[in-house]
């Protein structure tokens, strides 16, 4: 193998397969990055058997030639040059990186052992990169962090003829939105929240289409694709769509940020439980932190107000995940009676995009 290639270009695509692949794994091939030179350029791949990403980039190819080389140190390498070209050239049992004034060479991996990096799913539609990310980032901020239950570090995606509805849920929270998007097979899935959190940033102003079949769910774009395996658990679609339909008891509406900012400063007095408590009072809302090691908070929010005068106590940490989700909006707090979820909401955005979070304090929400 042997081509020469924009090294910026080489490096960025280098780090990000680097990065969208798990670092800790005992097998070094499985932290190798395969380099297929070819007539269009050059493709770099991994696979680690769960996730796989292709990335293709333009380069001149002197012949054609498939290697297989340590990931990160490639990709340290080549970002750390000066030199705007670089080529990348087999030497034996060394892949050597040269540039003008210096050669650099990594051992070659066996190829042969590598499980290689399986193809795309069939297509099941369509979605703006951008609009996709907006609404994975607020849903992947409801999964859980602990894989001893796989079933809620996972996002379920569900295709209709208009939308992709978005769905997860730590227990404490839930995440609901749907994306418009122009469909062209079935998606009916539970994919990783952490993979889909990761390729939230994807090129924008791209249209990236989306694979899946029974075992696995992939994105593409021009130049480039990442899949990983589905998650098998059964999700408790019918419970957590019954949560959403809120009997509500008081409305606030309020400007997400301003409310995010108030639940910032009465964190630090939120005490040994991490918990605010929201006061619904006419024509506003009052947010207080209390902790007799640290003392205690209490700030007023304009709001518009409907309904019974309630107090609701929220975990702070999860309160702000919430309202971030709605930055730069106007929010509606859906409160109900007793210790059932409250709902935040807002129309749907520019983009298509509704969104629905619910919180629920000191209290599984399924």
């Amino acid at each position: 193998m042997d081509l020469t290639a924009t090294t910026a270009d080489l490096a960025a695509a280098a780090t990000e397969v680097a990065r969208l692949l798990p670092t800790r794994v005992l097998d070094p091939v499985l932290a190798g990055l395969v380099l297929r030179a070819g007539g269009t350029g050059v493709e770099l791949a991994g696979s680690d058997r769960e996730r796989a990403v292709r990335l293709h980039r333009p380069a001149t190819t002197h012949t054609d030639g498939e290697v297989l080389v340590p990931a990160k140190p490639f990709a340290d390498t080549l970002r750390s040059l000066d030199d705007p070209q670089v080529r990348l050239v087999v030497e034996g049992s060394r892949l050597a990186i040269r540039t003008t004034t210096a050669r650099f060479a990594l051992p070659l991996l066996d190829l042969d052992t590598h499980p290689g990096v399986p193809g795309l799913p069939p297509k099941a539609g369509e979605i703006p990169s951008e609009v996709l990310a907006a609404a994975l980032v607020p849903v992947a901020s409801a999964t859980s962090k602990d894989d001893v239950l796989p079933i809620f570090t996972g996002i379920r995606m569900t295709g209709t003829d208009r939308h992709v509805e978005l769905i997860a849920t730590d227990r404490y929270r839930m995440a609901y939105a749907t994306v418009p998007w122009t469909p062209e097979g079935s998606l009916n899935v539970l994919a990783p929240a952490a993979l889909m959190a990761d390729v939230s940033r994807l090129p924008q102003h791209t249209v990236v289409t989306i694979h899946a079949d029974e075992d696995r769910i992939a994105l593409s774009w021009p130049g480039g694709s990442v899949s990983t395996a589905l998650l098998a658990a059964p999700f408790p679609d019918d419970r957590a769509r019954t949560l959403l339909e809120a009997v509500i008891d008081s409305t606030v509406v309020v400007e997400a940020d301003a409310l995010a900012g108030a639940v910032r400063r009465a964190t630090p007095y939120s005490g040994p439980h991490g918990s605010v408590t929201l006061h619904v009072e006419d024509s506003e809302l009052r947010v207080r932190g209390s902790d007799p090691q640290t003392g205690e908070s209490e700030e007023s929010v304009k709001a518009t107000t409907e309904g019974n005068r309630v107090t609701k106590t929220f975990q702070a940490r999860y309160l702000a995940d919430a309202l971030k989700a709605f930055s730069g909006r106007r929010v509606e707090l859906r409160i109900q009676d007793g210790l059932r979820s409250t709902v935040l909401t807002a129309p749907p955005a520019d983009d298509g995009i509704e969104l629905k979070y619910l919180v629920v304090p000191l209290r599984t929400v399924v």
